[in-house]
């Protein structure tokens, strides 16, 4: 595993470590939260990738309907021209992602593994440009960027097998490992800080 650094008083500053402190407990709920939604779509994944394909749908569809209708009540602002042709597009996207959610789920596998490499490294970084002010919890932020990218290789050299069920497989471990990074977290801030 990583080494830890060592846990001094002056790691972060007081007010922060008074406001970690003090919601320790909203951490953990989100943390628990979120693992236990990871589970559900662990054990169901082409549910979950359906699910997600769907819902992601319907937001885009509702917020471009919202966006025309603001839109078009404001015809005079500025940059009236562009932002019709953003709510349109939102509304082409979740009518795209309704109209046929198991060939969307397919896109939105690729655009998922371009996500996870990304994510992957900018939580590894996160995790390095923290790890002196994190209470000794800086790994887990690093080790979850290092499963987004195993996961992101494991679904490149899966291809095309992996396309129906990996979406919401992935999202579960994913939402599963930064469920329990918050946890830890939360552990660790529940700790008295000194005045």
């Amino acid at each position: 595993m990583f080494p830890s650094q060592p846990s001094t008083e002056s790691a972060l500053p007081s007010g922060v470590q008074r406001a970690l402190h003090r919601h320790w407990r909203t951490f953990l709920g989100e943390g628990i939260l979120l693992s236990l939604l990871g589970l559900a779509a662990i054990i169901l994944p082409p549910l979950a990738g359906l699910v997600a394909t769907v819902l992601l749908g319907w937001l885009f569809l509702v917020a471009g309907i919202a966006g025309l209708i603001f839109t078009i009540r404001a015809k005079q602002a500025p940059g009236y021209w562009w932002s019709l042709f953003s709510a349109l597009m939102a509304v082409g996207a979740g009518g795209v992602l309704l109209w046929d959610p198991l060939t969307s789920l397919v896109t939105l596998t690729y655009v998922l593994i371009v996500y996870f490499i990304v994510d992957g490294l900018l939580m590894i970084i996160l995790g390095f440009a923290h790890r002196r002010e994190l209470s000794g919890k800086w790994e887990w932020i690093m080790f979850n960027g290092v499963v987004d990218l195993v996961l992101a290789v494991i679904v490149i050299a899966g291809l095309p097998g992996t396309l129906v069920w990996v979406l919401g497989l992935l999202v579960g471990i994913d939402m599963l490992f930064g469920g329990a990074s918050l946890i830890a977290m939360a552990l660790e801030a529940r700790k008295p800080v000194a005045p």
